[in-house]
């Protein structure tokens, strides 16, 4: 069997880690817990990477919002659950949100929605909207939004 990790290897470990990519507190907790580390301990070198400037919740939050917008083509609402599965706190996400500015939102929707128009088949402009809405509801997109972007794809049809 394996020896547990100490203080110090966990430390080590998870500052090289933490210098490679951002990492939420929640990520080191459940790592150290894995290596089993003892309660004690994992808050004592949780702390130190704080400290450290390592690992910074509300930097991670801000990072993970701008690359699951841009890249991956999340709303709002899929994001916070991800974060909040990461265990980052509610606060923390609500102000990383609030700095994309809903024009932002709908940079990112519009696309998306004129992408999936034409592979999407429905007998009546009525039924390709609500089809348009499950998935960008899918997408994490707060309905209001949805419903602004998929009235203005109705306009301009692609």
């Amino acid at each position: 069997m394996k020896q547990p990790t100490t203080e110090e290897q966990a430390l080590y470990r998870l500052s090289a880690l933490c210098s490679k990519a951002e990492h939420c507190s929640g990520e080191m907790l459940a790592k150290m817990k894995l290596w089993g580390l003892d309660e004690e301990a994992r808050a004592r070198v949780l702390d130190k990477l704080q400290a450290d400037k390592f690992v910074d919740d509300a930097r991670y939050a801000r990072a993970f919002v701008d690359d699951k917008l841009r890249y991956n083509g999340w709303g709002a609402l899929k994001i916070s659950q991800a974060l909040r599965q990461k265990q980052v706190e509610g606060s923390i996400i609500d102000e990383a949100l609030s700095e994309v500015t809903p024009q932002q939102w709908l940079d990112v929707l519009m696309p998306l929605l004129q992408q999936k128009w034409p592979s999407v088949s429905a007998a009546t402009d009525y039924e390709r909207s609500v089809k348009l809405i499950k998935f960008a509801y899918g997408r994490g997109f707060p309905i209001d939004l949805i419903r602004k972007a998929v009235d203005r794809l109705g306009l301009e049809e692609p």
